[in-house]
């Protein structure tokens, strides 16, 4: 089992150059320990999330997509992660469960 030490720094990456784009009135919103990302393909949905989903295999592995999709370049000013809101939510529900 190795440490994939790069993924971190882009995710690092990501979230700091996604703090700085959100709308302020939107972040309020946000709670403590959470962080809001954009999920669609065309039409896009927000979702708050756990910060500790950024942990989970299958939620980096949204992420992975997202990066090799659209880079750094998120249209929304947030995390984009451009899957359907289906697979987003079996996803997610998976998680909750842990």
């Amino acid at each position: 089992m190795g440490v994939r030490v790069p993924r971190i720094i882009n995710l690092k990456q990501i979230l700091s150059w996604s703090s700085f784009l959100i709308n302020p009135d939107l972040t309020s919103t946000i709670p403590r320990g959470c962080l809001a990302v954009y999920i669609g393909e065309r039409q896009r949905s927000r979702f708050v999330v756990p910060v500790s989903y950024l942990n989970e295999p299958a939620f980096q592995e949204l992420l992975s997509q997202a990066e090799e999709e659209l880079g750094f370049n998120h249209p929304e000013g947030g995390l984009t992660i451009p899957c359907s809101v289906d697979t987003f939510n079996e996803i997610t529900s998976c998680l909750t469960k842990l």
